[in-house]
């Protein structure tokens, strides 16, 4: 099974941090999730995930440092996906893609229903 490359950011909001619902007719539908998406063809991870961020979200955001990617086979496919963390610059947040989104604390996260991939980049996060 090929290995989708995919992006994702943990945004703080100052002392707050963005997750995002994937909508109903998504895969995964109602899991929450930080925002990202897939690499595109010559495209470098940070480019990636500030297009996407963008795209997704109408936002600006500064990478500050890259996390420990992980790889996860969901039954339908597999992708490695590459957390950064990252801070808001700009923009007026406005879902394109998503249900719903919260900025909450760093501990609220954990009470969220997280995408499965989503969950070792959450642990690695919260001991940060």
């Amino acid at each position: 099974m090929k290995i989708i490359p995919v992006t994702c950011a943990i945004i703080h909001f100052e002392d707050k941090i963005l997750a995002v619902q994937r909508s109903k007719t998504m895969k995964l539908p109602l899991k929450w999730e930080f925002p990202g998406g897939k690499i595109e063809a010559r495209e470098s991870e940070i480019d990636c995930i500030k297009r996407e961020i963008f795209e997704e979200l109408n936002i600006h955001i500064e990478i500050n440092e890259r996390l420990t990617p992980v790889i996860h086979e969901y039954p339908n496919f597999k992708i490695e996906l590459i957390p950064f963390t990252a801070e808001y610059l700009e923009g007026e947040l406005k879902l394109r893609e998503h249900s719903d989104f919260v900025i909450v604390n760093k501990k609220e996260l954990i009470i969220l229903d997280w995408a499965e991939a989503d969950l070792p980049i959450l642990k690695e996060y919260l001991l940060l």
